[in-house]
């Protein structure tokens, strides 16, 4: 083996992490309506919680990406630590794909059937379609289908070229006399150990031993305890990411590397003793690409069947490890480790942005009340609810602008610019429900009252902006396009009905019904509820557009006055709905 050999060794490694990656990313994007789907069936259960962290990583292609945000819904308060376990241990299981994608390198035979399954047969044809989808198709979904034929080519491509390049290390004696040594179970598991927690990827470290044993040198004896010892390698990531978390995501964290370490050295006793007592003979068979998967699937199973039903046990043993903190801890809304899987933080921000929806309109009904009726408690309800919306749009704003600046799919980056221009219309009712509240204190201190025909004015503009909040919120939630449609005919309902009460208003001070002073409050209410009607406009057009793709200002809601037919019908409905007589 010469210099060439090495620098095409390396190239093929740096092409296979290369290509694991891309992959992966593109996975990611192309399955993030399936990933929140996931996430939404996380439950207590063991079993549930068991698949969906095995589903996950077979998408992702990584359990550290797994365990990283896992990490994360801890310390978002999305999971409890015992539904992380469960999870955490699907992950295991769920990493073993890849190995046995990298066994169809391996497959030997010279059938036409088995030469089609070796990757040297598909990869070209895979990297065509690939390069097609690519830089030829617009659609974003495609483009990353492209992707994901484009890193499997590079993956196998890698693969192959490293498989090729190390055959000559079979002829080194230091080669041989390294996996020797590795013969020695520890060693072996401590060689697996090290080289997974360099790369942060135990996938990547199987596709290297499988390469590796394409040599002819790389026995069973030293095979299986690298693979043991890769496992808790793999640690180091979700161990890194839990600095400066809760103490639930740090025992999370803990959970991983306790059933790592805890099924390595149970499984690596089982086969120290059967070694000494067996000697089977596979073990000193050299490996090969199917071997090291069937070692590696095998070993993940029984790791898990041991301490699957002791998941009650380990969150035990690691909340004596980890102890609870002195002071109460802050659970972190939005953690930045979520960002690891972008479909996972769109779905979280939009749960949040649900949230300030719900703290918004709870605002407005208060102030609203409290302007017909005025109350301290109400008035205290509004003002907590307009500092939540104004913390969520400070947190999710800051938040959006990080998940938009990464590579996510087409509509992930819609859905996120709609959340973005949600947010300042949702934060703005918040405004206006605090500015009412002012108004009904205002009027309170000064001893100031309207006449009951304002009252009764006033009653039928705010059914109608609390009516308009219903349907535009219900349409944010459940991007409900009918539910969109109905606001922009209540909205112009809303703006008549700030021209008729105005009017009126200036009617009864010429004939001194209403005082100057209690006019100039009645000016500034209409203007706020109006504007609110304003606002909900806004976050229709936000579904509408989103849903025709096209965020330029919500034209397509707008168009509605036009195109709609029943925009008109609409319109005469709320008018008499909320008829001033």
């Amino acid at each position: 083996m010469d210099i060439f050999d090495i620098l095409t060794m390396l190239g093929g490694l740096c092409l296979f992490l290369f290509g694991m990656n891309i992959m992966g990313e593109a996975l990611e994007r192309r399955a993030g309506g399936s990933l929140r789907a996931l996430l939404s069936r996380l439950t207590s259960n063991r079993m549930l919680g068991f698949l969906t962290g095995l589903a996950v990583t077979a998408v992702i292609q990584s359990s550290s990406a797994t365990t990283v945000m896992v990490v994360g819904f801890v310390n978002s308060g999305l999971l409890t630590l015992g539904q992380a376990i469960n999870v955490i241990m699907g992950a295991n299981v769920g990493t073993t794909v890849t190995a046995w994608i990298l066994s169809l390198s391996g497959i030997q035979g010279d059938s036409l059937f088995i030469q089609l399954l070796k990757p040297s047969a598909f990869t070209p044809v895979l990297a065509l379609l690939g390069i097609v989808y690519y830089m030829f198709l617009k659609d974003g979904r495609k483009k990353d289908t492209g992707l994901i034929l484009l890193g499997f080519a590079t993956l196998m491509f890698g693969m192959d070229t490293m498989s090729g390049a190390v055959k000559g290390l079979k002829d080194v004696p230091a080669f041989q006399q390294m996996f020797l040594l590795f013969t020695n179970p520890i060693l072996g598991a401590a060689a697996g150990a090290v080289l997974t927690a360099v790369i942060q990827s135990s996938s990547a470290s199987v596709g290297i031993l499988q390469a590796l044993s394409a040599t002819g040198q790389v026995r069973y004896a030293a095979a299986i305890p690298i693979i043991m010892g890769q496992n808790i390698g793999t640690c180091v990531t979700a161990m890194l990411s839990s600095v400066g978390t809760t103490k639930n995501a740090k025992r999370a964290a803990a959970v991983h590397l306790l059933f790592n370490v805890i099924g390595t050295v149970v499984c690596l006793v089982l086969f120290m003793l059967a070694n000494l007592l067996f000697s089977p003979a596979f073990l000193e068979k050299s490996a090969t690409f199917l071997g090291i998967s069937v070692c590696h699937t095998a070993f993940n199973l029984l790791c898990t069947a041991m301490l699957l039903p002791s998941g009650g046990l380990l969150e035990r043993l690691v909340c004596r490890l980890v102890p609870d903190a002195k002071e109460p801890e802050t659970v972190a809304e939005l953690d930045e480790r979520l960002l690891t899987t972008p479909a996972i933080a769109l779905e979280r921000c939009r749960a949040l942005t649900g949230e300030m929806a719900g703290a918004a309109a709870g605002a407005l009904h208060a102030g609203a009340a409290c302007l017909l009726d005025y109350s301290q408690g109400l008035a205290k309800t509004v003002r907590e609810c307009e500092s939540k919306t104004d913390h969520f749009e400070d947190i999710l704003g800051t938040y959006l602008v990080k998940l938009s600046a990464l590579q996510i799919s087409e509509e992930d980056s819609g859905e996120a610019a709609m959340l973005l221009k949600s947010l300042n219309d949702f934060e703005r009712i918040g405004d206006h429900a605090l500015n009412l509240v002012e108004a009904a204190e205002e009027l309170h201190d000064k001893n100031l009252r309207f006449s009951d025909a304002a009252r009764h004015e006033l009653s039928v503009l705010i059914r109608a902006v609390e009516e308009i909040i219903g349907l535009s919120f219900q349409a944010f939630r459940e991007n409900d396009l009918e539910k969109a449609y109905q606001v922009e005919p209540l909205e112009q309902v809303i703006d008549d009905l700030k021209e008729k009460l105005r009017i009126h208003h200036i009617l009864r001070m010429q004939q001194g019904g209403c005082s100057i002073e209690s006019g100039f409050v009645w000016s500034d209410l209409l203007t706020d509820l109006e504007r609110v009607g304003d606002h909900c406009s806004n976050i229709a057009g936000c579904v509408v557009d989103t849903a025709h793709h096209d965020m330029n200002s919500h034209e397509a809601l707008r168009s509605v006055r036009v195109e709609n037919e029943s925009f008109g019908e609409q319109y005469k409905t709320y008018a008499r709905k909320y008829s001033l007589k």
